[in-house]
């Protein structure tokens, strides 16, 4: 399921969009439910988008939609910088970590996986569109087992009101905002909605009101 989130200059909102993959069938939580975590390790995404600085960008992001979901997250800081004295600069060596030794030394039930396709602004004269979108997957430390994998996509898009001098300006200025801001990181906390979505994200984890209800 991909949820896609839209914004034009008229409304200046960000309007929720359901694309195709809502009438499809839930998730096959199977494996989910035979091992369900109770903590959740999110390590630094594989960036695979041409801002260099996405995958701090957007790991900043994650922690708190996993938490509220009823999990365990370990701070995200202190991993990174565990990993980074333990010999894995990046997060290519980290996501090579052998998952035994990940849940010996750090105690995680489970890994979160995120592979970061697309994050950042693009600019096409008067019109703009910032995209995030990210591959995830959470896979059980003790048997390696995939346990939910979905795909996180948020855009927002900017366009002119027909006055080519206004938007010009206007494309200017929105230009200049989300270079020095990094518009792609509050885009992120709209893709990792998709955390939420009942029957294609996470289950609700233990510390959650609905644990076990689903």
């Amino acid at each position: 399921m991909r949820i896609q989130f839209v914004q034009t200059v008229r409304c200046g909102a960000l309007l929720a969009l359901i694309l195709a993959g809502c009438a499809t069938k839930p998730y096959d939580y199977t494996n989910f439910r035979a091992h369900p975590p109770r903590s959740i390790l999110v390590l630094p995404p594989l960036n695979e988008s041409t801002d260099i600085g996405g995958t701090y960008g957007y790991l900043s992001t994650v922690t708190q939609p996993v938490a509220e979901m009823g999990y365990y997250v370990f701070p995200v800081a202190v991993v990174d910088h565990f990993c980074k004295e333990n010999g894995m600069p990046g997060a290519g060596e980290m996501h090579q970590a052998p998952l035994d030794k990940i849940r010996e030394i750090i105690g995680a039930d489970a890994v979160l996986y995120i592979t970061l396709k697309q994050y950042g602004t693009k600019y096409q004269v008067i019109n703009s569109a910032t995209t995030v979108l990210a591959e995830a997957k959470l896979v059980d430390t003790r048997t390696g087992t995939l346990l939910w994998a979905g795909t996180l996509l948020a855009q927002d898009n900017s366009g002119g009101a027909g006055n080519i001098f206004g938007d010009l300006i206007v494309a200017v200025v929105t230009q200049a905002i989300n270079k020095s801001t990094d518009h792609a990181h509050n885009v992120s906390r709209m893709a990792n909605t998709q955390f939420a979505v009942k029957d294609h994200g996470l289950l609700p984890g233990p510390y959650h009101p609905k644990h076990g209800s689903d």
